[in-house]
């Protein structure tokens, strides 16, 4: 008689691939609303116009290799990668610059490496730096947010959808109405206190910037929904968040012109809370045990504060993410959890020798 073998694991849970990035895409509406009601119709543009590059892209390339498109378009992981890139970018980001920065992401990011599951660094990453090295006036070029003077220069859907897609000379030229973000606004100044950065700019309202900080909760809205829906564990996003709160509280710096920002300021403003949830909780390029985790998080909160307070751009999520991915091997090595049976974890491969 044959015996059928079959190899762990014998469950099987309730969420596939397709499921789990309809989840996340589910998560990321309240963010992708809160951005559209504050910087006007551009983010939805740019989500629309992400998606199908990112489609089109992946469809070349699974053709190339003769892969089954329809198979592998049907995940959703390439729509996903799409629309967190989207949700990075600047508003009103030209159409050309979107179309280079998706198509890098997935042919590069993704198909170089052999598609979903074999990428060592987040996809919407790669293109979001390969954009901000290569193209930073255009990445700096952010609308102040509705309710702050020169916003409603682009209010209307068809002056958005044309100053992204220039035709017949129509649209509106973002550069003249464009302004520092609050993070980049703080990490310029060096003779006001904070009190008086606050009065004179209209878009450094509440304590994280206007408009920011009700995006960021809509962020940690969706982040907390995929918590509870065990898409992703909570290791990451906290250990993120608190080296940035212990960052932020250790150089807080006071009130004074040296400031580089109260730790509300950094957990409610820029990129925090979409890097927390949706950026660093990448089940491919992240860390796999939940020590591993936090270890990862951990590093990813301590780089972005380091790049924000000392380096040469406002915001560091991108950039400690793919430095985190890199070191995702050496932690993963370093906490293996103890297998059952044995007293110790297994580190590396088995020495035959």
């Amino acid at each position: 008689m044959t015996l059928v073998r079959q190899t762990s694991p014998h469950a099987r849970g309730p969420n596939s691939t397709q499921q789990v990035m309809k989840l996340v895409l589910l998560a990321t509406v309240p963010g992708l609303a809160m951005q559209t009601v504050f910087f006007g119709w551009g983010t939805l543009i740019n989500l629309i116009w992400c998606v199908l590059i990112a489609l089109g892209s992946e469809a070349l390339i699974l053709k190339i290799r003769r892969r089954p498109i329809s198979f592998y378009l049907s995940d959703g992981s390439a729509i996903v990668t799409a629309v967190l890139l989207a949700l990075a970018l600047p508003p009103f980001s030209p159409w050309w610059l979107t179309l280079i920065g998706v198509s890098f992401a997935i042919i590069i990011g993704r198909q170089l490496y052999g598609g979903l599951g074999n990428n060592p660094f987040n996809p919407a990453m790669l293109g979001y730096v390969l954009l901000l090295i290569s193209f930073p006036q255009e990445m700096t070029q952010w609308l102040p947010p509705m309710g702050a003077e020169g916003h409603t220069a682009v209010k209307s859907f068809s002056d958005a959808l044309f100053s992204i897609f220039p035709l017949f000379g129509h649209g509106i030229s973002v550069d003249a109405i464009s302004m520092a973000t609050p993070l980049d606004v703080v990490r310029e100044n060096n003779s006001l206190t904070m009190k008086e950065l606050w009065l004179e700019n209209p878009a450094l309202q509440y304590f994280a910037g206007r408009g920011w900080l009700w995006i960021n909760l809509a962020y940690l809205a969706g982040g907390l929904f995929l918590i509870y829906k065990k898409v992703f564990t909570w290791h990451a996003p906290v250990g993120m968040l608190a080296a940035l709160l212990v960052m932020s509280t250790l150089f807080w710096g006071g009130t004074g012109s040296g400031s580089h920002g109260s730790p509300l300021f950094h957990l409610f403003s820029g990129a925090t809370m979409l890097g927390a949830f949706f950026i660093i909780t990448d089940p491919v390029s992240s860390a796999t045990s939940n020590k591993g985790r936090l270890i990862f998080g951990a590093g990813i909160g301590i780089i972005v504060y380091v790049i924000r307070a000392w380096g040469g751009y406002p915001d560091g999520v991108a950039f400690a993410t793919l430095l985190m991915n890199m070191a995702a091997p050496m932690i993963d090595y370093y906490t293996q959890p103890r297998t059952y049976g044995h007293k110790k974890p297994n580190k590396g491969l088995p020495n035959d020798s």
